[in-house]
């Protein structure tokens, strides 16, 4: 189900876990390494992120 999500290549909002905090973090797919199980997320000023799939608790 959550990779449905991701295969849209539009502006996503993601709830995560990190550290036992939940974060959001909003921008588009940038890279999806399914080995590692990270996903890396691009926001509109070009920042990239790393997303454990695992943590994520929702895609809107």
């Amino acid at each position: 189900m959550i990779l449905k999500a991701l295969r849209k290549n539009r502006l996503l909002t993601i709830n995560y876990y990190e550290d036992g905090l939940l974060q959001t973090c909003q921008g588009r797919i940038h890279n999806l390494n399914l080995l590692d199980q990270t996903l890396f997320l691009k926001d509109e000023k070009q920042n990239i992120f790393s997303i454990r799939l695992s943590g994520i608790q929702d895609i809107q």
